[in-house]
C-alpha cells in the first residue's frame, strides 16, 4: 500500500506543475498578443540628425525644438532629446536628437549615429542661414555628399536599402493636400492594399533623382534678416524668389521639404516641430503648403512640382531663372567698415634688433645737466679778471680786501647810475646826436666836466664807504679805483 500512495503524490505533484506551466504560458501568451497588436505606442528609436555649417542656428533650433530659452553649444558631436507626448493616446517617449559640429573634419562620428539599426528610424534636418544666401547651395550640396558617402560605408544589403528607397518614394507620391477628396481615396486604397498602385506614377524631370532612402528636411534660419539684406545689400523680391525657386528644385532631387524659419522671431518653428512628429510618428498635419510670405515659406515632401515652381519665374526679370546660383547671389561688398581688432605679429628678434640699433645710433648724446645759458652784464661794464679773482675770494679774503669790497660796494651803484645818465642824456640844440649806447669811450673822456664831477663823486664815497653796511657784492672794488684814478688823471 506504501507504494501505491507513493505513486499517487507523485502524479498529483506532476499534474499540479503541468497546470502551474500552462498558466504561465497563457498569460504570457496574452501579454504578448496585446504587445503586438497595441500600435498605439510612440516608438523609441527614432533619432533626428542635424547637419549644417558653423553659425547656421541648428543649435538654437534645437533648442527650441525642446522649448529651452538658453541653448548650450558644444563640438564634435552632441546629443539631445526632444519630449514627445501624444495627448489623445496617452502616450509619452523621446525624440533622440544628434547634432554634428559645422566643420567637415567630424564627418567620421556619423558612424555613431547612422548604421545599419538606425537607418530606417534616421530624419535628416539640414540647415542653412539667410544671413549667407551666397553660400547656401554650396552648403547643401556639402552636407548631402558627406550623407551619402557615410551612407555608402554602411555596406548596406541592397535589398534593404532599395527597400527603404521604396517607402521614400511611397511617401512622396502618397502626400495630399489637407481635406482634399483624394485623401479618402488614398485611405480606401491602403485598406484594400491598392497602394502598390501610387508607386507606378510617373516623376517628374529631376525628382527623386538622389533617393537616399531617409526623410531630408531643409530648415533655412534667420529669416528675419531679409530686412537686412533688402537695406543693405540692396536685395529685391526677385532675388528672394530665385532663392526660393532654387532651394525648391534642390529639395525636389532629394524628396525633400522646406521650412523657413526665425527663431529670433518665432516664426514657423511650432510648424516644423510639428511636421517633423507628422512625418516621424503619424500624428495628423492639418497645414497647408504657405508661400506667399517670403519669409515664411513652407513646402512639405510630395507637394511641389516644376510647374509649381515656375510661377516664380513671373518675378524675376533681370536676370535668367536658369542662370547659376553663384552668379545671381554674389557675396556683396561690405560696405559698413567693421570693427576689429588688428591682429598683432611678431617679427624677428634680429630684424628687431636691427631696428633699435639705428635708432640709437641717431640719437645725439647729451650732458646730465642741463647748459644754462651765459650771464650777459650790463652794457658799459666790463668785468676783468682782477674783479673775478676779488669776487670769488671775497669769503676767504684778508681785512683790508673786505674794506676794498665795502667800498666798492658803495661806489657800484654812484657808477651805474653814473653810465646811466651818460647812456640816457640827450644833447642841446646844434650840438649834434644823442649819446647812444654804443658810443665810444673816448668821447666820454672828452668832456671835462663830466670827468671832474666822477672825481669828485668816487672821493666823496671812498670817505664814506667804512661807514656803509656790507650788503653789495665787492667785485667792483678795483674797478672803481681805477676809474677814480683815470679820471683824476685826467
Amino acid at each position: 500500500m506504501a507504494p501505491t500512495g507513493e505513486r499517487t503524490t507523485d502524479y498529483f505533484q506532476i499534474d499540479q506543475s503541468k497546470n502551474k506551466t500552462e498558466g504561465e504560458s497563457v498569460w504570457s501568451t496574452i501579454l504578448s498578443q496585446v504587445h503586438a497588436s497595441s500600435p498605439n505606442k510612440l516608438p523609441s528609436c527614432k533619432l533626428l540628425l542635424t547637419l549644417g555649417d558653423d553659425e547656421s542656428g541648428k543649435t538654437s533650433l534645437v533648442a527650441k525644438l525642446q522649448g529651452i530659452e538658453d541653448p548650450k553649444k558644444g563640438s564634435g558631436l552632441e546629443y539631445y532629446y526632444v519630449f514627445i507626448r501624444d495627448e489623445y493616446r496617452d502616450d509619452h517617449t523621446r525624440l533622440g536628437v544628434w547634432v554634428l559640429d559645422g566643420d567637415s573634419w567630424h564627418r567620421n562620428l556619423l558612424k555613431y549615429v547612422v548604421n545599419e539599426n538606425t537607418f530606417p528610424h534616421t530624419t535628416v534636418l539640414l540647415t542653412v542661414s539667410m544671413t549667407q544666401p551666397w553660400i547656401m547651395m554650396e552648403s547643401l550640396e556639402n552636407w548631402t555628399a558627406i550623407l551619402k558617402e557615410n551612407l555608402d560605408r554602411l555596406n548596406l544589403d541592397p535589398e534593404f536599402l532599395e527597400e527603404q528607397k521604396r517607402k521614400s518614394l511611397k511617401r512622396f507620391q502618397e502626400y495630399t493636400e489637407p481635406g482634399d477628396v483624394v485623401d479618402s481615396i488614398t485611405s480606401l486604397k491602403k485598406g484594400t492594399g491598392l497602394e502598390q498602385d501610387t508607386i507606378d506614377l510617373p516623376l517628374d524631370e529631376n525628382v527623386l533623382t538622389h533617393n537616399l532612402g531617409v526623410d531630408v528636411v531643409v530648415v533655412v534660419t534667420k529669416t528675419d534678416y531679409m530686412s537686412t539684406l533688402e537695406r543693405d545689400y540692396d536685395y529685391k523680391d526677385e532675388h528672394f524668389d530665385f532663392i526660393q525657386q532654387t532651394l525648391r528644385r534642390f529639395c525636389l532631387q532629394y524628396g525633400a521639404a522646406l521650412v523657413y524659419i526665425s527663431v529670433k522671431e518665432d516664426k514657423n518653428c511650432d510648424l516644423l516641430y510639428k511636421y517633423l512628429v507628422h512625418r516621424i510618428y503619424g500624428f495628423p498635419f492639418k497645414t497647408p503648403a504657405l508661400v506667399v510670405e517670403k519669409d515664411a515659406v513652407f513646402i512639405p515632401s510630395g507637394w511641389d512640382n516644376n510647374n509649381k515652381i515656375s510661377i516664380l519665374y513671373e518675378n524675376i526679370t533681370s536676370f535668367n531663372p536658369e542662370s547659376r546660383y553663384s552668379d545671381v547671389i554674389v557675396k556683396p561688398v561690405i560696405r559698413k567698415p567693421i570693427q576689429r581688432e588688428m591682429e598683432v605679429t611678431t617679427e624677428d628678434d634680429q630684424t628687431f634688433l636691427v631696428k633699435q640699433q639705428a635708432l640709437l645710433s641717431q640719437q645725439v648724446p647729451t650732458s646730465g645737466r642741463p647748459q644754462e645759458p651765459p650771464i650777459r652784464s650790463p652794457a658799459g661794464v666790463q668785468k676783468t679778471s682782477e674783479r673775478r679773482l676779488s669776487g670769488s675770494s671775497t669769503g676767504q679774503g684778508s681785512p683790508k680786501m673786505l674794506d676794498g669790497a665795502k667800498v666798492a660796494a658803495g661806489s657800484e651803484g654812484v657808477l651805474q647810475s653814473f653810465f646811466n645818465s651818460l647812456l640816457n642824456r640827450k644833447t642841446g640844440p646844434g650840438m649834434g646826436p644823442s649819446v647812444s649806447p654804443r658810443t665810444s669811450d673816448k668821447s666820454v673822456v672828452r668832456n671835462d666836466d663830466d670827468a671832474e664831477e666822477l672825481y669828485c663823486m668816487t672821493r666823496t664815497k671812498m670817505s664814506l664807504a667804512p661807514t656803509q653796511p656790507d650788503h653789495k657784492d665787492s667785485s667792483s672794488t678795483p674797478n672803481s679805483t681805477e676809474t677814480g684814478s683815470s679820471s683824476g688823471s685826467q
